[in-house]
């Protein structure tokens, strides 16, 4: 450990060199004696990703599937005047490294008992694109699917039974509701006019059934209040990666993609009147629905809206708290992971800390709240973000201890640039963080992870 508590490995110029806006546009591309040393660091404990060993990928880069006609361009910053020199890249950049990755994960997958402390620390280097098995390796991960081959049928057609099930009773509206139940009601009076209309009979309708109830267990009341999230759901739907074929636009894929999103937040939101809908979760269920619905095998890619609603549920059951308002100032919400992303920094790297919180006062909720609430999708490409998600999911452990060591990693990687700013240029770079080599920054998190007691 060196003076102000910075660890020897960080006083290489890997985090020191100043970079030029040229340099940092290029970052993706490292020289491969940049990486000499890191190749033959040792690895603390599994899941790890390895160091880079060439050229990442730019910016820019696709993500590619056998469903090619749901695939899209996943850079946020892209235009579609660059859509050929994308494909060109995508299509020559498998490394050997991928294609070995690829090997292991798919005979892991093919055992009769997935061995998932082996499939966490093989998914946790990153899943090749190409190899078109993220959807599977997700869903192990997040316990949706078990390691027994043998259940997974059962299973699936179990979830999604019930998933369906939801959605019938949980999206009707009240007039719906109350054609339903004048099927079960027999009238005396008025029959022949109340089946022919669809409602029920003036002397039918209770109180809680009648639109203008403001009672707790009215069902119009509800459906009113209801309106409100739903609204603010298809809103923020609307403008879930804007950049993305794949979510907005004219389409028929788009729209029917929309409807799907919209669906699984309306259901999580009635199914859990606690938390209901915050702002930003269609943000952490676009990446799993995405996978999902890319998925090679079209039976599977066909339900992926109940996969994908039971995958968020148990991917949010982790974060819940930090989407509770009332547990803000708890031990267990948003404020106090931020603090614990403050203290993680102070313990690996105090002279930044110091001149981050003490110098030039940049408070990390202005910019680590979007960071952990959304689980870094809107600080890099879609693309990039996905292989983030690998190694976060990867984590037996949960995602969130991975997610601090990879939100102080990305300090880390700028240091140099935050000790010589001030606090408008710093606020201004955290909160647009620039392009990076994500198997570096995930190489540089696994390097905080604490060392196994020998």
């Amino acid at each position: 450990m060196g003076k102000d508590r910075i660890p020897d490995w960080l006083n290489s110029s890997l985090w020191t060199t100043t970079l030029s806006d040229d340099d940092r546009l290029h970052r993706h591309s490292p020289s491969p004696t940049t990486f000499s040393s890191a190749v033959s660091e040792p690895i603390f404990q599994p899941p790890v990703p390895v160091p880079p060993t060439g050229a990442a990928s730019s910016p820019q880069s696709t993500v590619t599937s056998p469903n090619s006609e749901f695939r899209d361009r996943v850079d946020k910053n892209s235009n579609d005047t660059s859509n050929g020199n994308d494909q060109n890249a995508s299509s020559s950049g498998v490394s050997p490294d991928d294609i070995s990755r690829q090997a292991q994960l798919s005979t892991e997958l093919s055992k009769e008992i997935v061995n998932l402390w082996e499939l966490r620390r093989i998914a946790s280097q990153g899943i090749p694109d190409s190899a078109g098995i993220r959807s599977t390796v997700w869903k192990l991960l997040l316990g949706y699917l078990p390691p027994d081959r043998v259940q997974w049928s059962s299973e699936l057609a179990k979830k999604r039974s019930e998933y369906k099930q939801f959605k019938e009773e949980l999206l009707m509206n009240p007039t719906e509701i109350t054609r339903k139940l004048e099927k079960s009601v027999v009238h005396e009076i008025d029959h022949s006019k109340s089946e022919s209309s669809g409602l029920l009979s003036r002397s039918q309708v209770t109180h809680g059934e009648h639109p203008l109830s403001l009672g707790e267990s009215s069902i119009w009341n509800q459906f009113f209040q209801d309106s409100e999230i739903i609204e603010q759901i298809d809103r923020d739907v609307k403008r879930t990666h804007p950049d993305m074929h794949f979510f907005c636009g004219d389409s028929q894929l788009a729209k029917s993609n929309q409807d799907a999103l919209k669906d699984i937040l309306v259901v999580f939101a009635k199914l859990n009147p606690g938390i209901r809908y915050v702002q930003g979760m269609n943000e952490i269920l676009a990446p799993l629905f995405y996978v999902f619905r890319n998925d090679p095998d079209e039976e599977m890619a066909a339900a992926a809206e109940a996969d994908s609603f039971f995958c968020f549920v148990e991917l949010l059951s982790g974060f819940r708290d930090h989407f509770c308002k009332q547990l803000d100032n708890s031990n267990v919400g948003i404020r106090a992971t931020i603090t614990r992303l403050s203290q993680f920094l102070k313990e690996h790297d105090e002279e930044l800390w110091r001149h981050l919180e003490i110098t030039t006062k940049v408070n990390p909720q202005f910019y680590a709240f979007r960071w952990i609430t959304l689980l870094l999708t809107q600080e890099f490409n879609f693309a990039d973000s996905l292989h983030i998600w690998d190694t976060l999911l990867s984590d037996p452990d949960g995602p969130l201890e991975t997610l601090l060591r990879v939100c102080c990693a990305m300090l880390i990687l700028v240091r140099r640039r935050l000790l010589s700013g001030d606090f408008t240029s710093n606020l201004k770079l955290l909160q647009n963080y620039p392009p990076s080599n994500i198997g570096h920054l995930l190489y540089v998190a696994n390097k905080l992870r604490p060392q196994a007691a020998s």
